[in-house]
């Protein structure tokens, strides 16, 4: 007879699987994990493991799905504060994702070194989408707020949340590109320098596109971007 196994013991297996799976992914590549790497780092049978995903790909989805959950959850409260101002609301998001980032620090510089890698191609392509998918619409509300306040001005305000994210998308790229640059024993002030000016060149896009008032959201400076840099040439 077949052990009948608890819901709460079906999910908490489940999330073990796809904490592992997640690690694997940022850290060694989707094309490069098997089956067999989550097998032995979760210490399960093949025959365990597909009673809970038919396949890599089912994997994928359901890591895929996490990653825009987690994504979601910290935004939502800020998108539907009624005490805050559309360009509070926006710089909110910013200040989030930052802390977000900066909290989870040693992970993100793992996660940057193969995130860009042809073996996370396919992951990459999925996120890009699920992000584009939630952002847009949460973007776009903001923006209708910031009309109705008077603070944007626009033409095409159906469309300023797919710019927006765009132009959030290029400068995380940009970032990264830069980050990844950095050597040890090497002058990096050119290239704190670059990332500094980059930032503030999209926030004066950002800006534009909604027809802000200038300096609305805030710029990085020196200080931050060296954290990351540190950050980065301690894990090289």
């Amino acid at each position: 007879m077949a052990r009948t196994v608890k819901p709460e013991e079906f999910a908490a297996k489940r999330g073990e699987i796809l904490d592992a799976a997640q690690r694997l992914v940022f850290t060694k590549g989707y094309v490069q994990m098997s089956i067999q790497d989550i097998l032995d780092h979760v210490r399960i049978s093949s025959g365990a493991f597909h009673h809970y995903f038919d396949s890599r790909r089912t994997l994928l989805d359901a890591i895929i799905e996490r990653i825009r959950q987690d994504a979601e959850k910290p935004l939502l409260p800020i998108i539907h504060d009624p005490d805050l101002s559309a360009i509070e609301k926006l710089q909110g998001v910013f200040d989030t994702l930052d802390h977000l980032r900066r909290a989870n620090k040693v992970d993100v510089v793992r996660l940057l070194r193969v995130w860009y890698a042809d073996d996370n191609a396919v992951v990459r392509q999925k996120v890009d989408e699920v992000i584009r998918e939630q952002r847009v619409p949460l973007f776009n509300q903001i923006v209708r707020q910031g009309i109705q306040e008077d603070l944007f001005t626009l033409n095409y305000p159906d469309q300023a949340g797919e710019i927006i994210l765009s132009l959030l998308v290029g400068m995380g790229n940009s970032h990264a590109s830069l980050l990844l640059s950095l050597e040890p024993k090497r002058d990096n002030q050119p290239t704190i320098a670059m990332i500094v000016v980059t930032h503030a060149a999209y926030m004066d896009a950002i800006e534009r596109v909604l027809g802000a008032p200038a300096n609305s959201f805030m710029r990085i400076n020196p200080e931050d971007v060296n954290i990351w840099v540190e950050a980065m040439l301690g894990e090289a």
